[in-house]
């Protein structure tokens, strides 16, 4: 994984990139967060939706709900971008709708896109 630092309107993005997935468990995402703090000196995370487990799509499942929960209260905000056109899940695109209404977690379409919503 390497964090490279977008700024906009003077605050500091934290966009992650790798070849293979990233989030995996409420863990890693943790360690994104931290490793975001402490080599960029920001808890805003851009990141792709590819380098997220297919499962924190899946809210039956709770890892979405563990991992948001962990951020908020370590102060950490994410925009995940990506497509989310393939889903069918009512209370995904629910979950999506009321994320994006919010000020800690975004979903959107592109990395452009995740900055703008962490840096307003």
């Amino acid at each position: 994984m390497q964090l490279s630092k977008i700024e906009k309107n003077g605050i500091a993005c934290a966009v992650v990139n790798s070849n293979e997935l990233v989030i995996t468990d409420a863990q890693s995402a943790l360690d994104v967060l931290m490793s975001a703090k402490y080599d960029v000196g920001t808890k805003n995370i851009v990141i792709d939706k590819n380098l997220i487990v297919e499962d924190f799509f899946i809210l039956s499942k709770g890892l979405a709900g563990e991992i948001l929960q962990k951020y908020v209260n370590y102060g950490g905000r994410i925009a995940i971008y990506g497509d989310y056109s393939h889903y069918t899940s009512k209370p995904l695109k629910d979950f999506i709708y009321e994320s994006n209404k919010g000020k800690d977690v975004f979903f959107v379409a592109t990395q452009d896109e995740a900055v703008d919503m962490l840096t307003r």
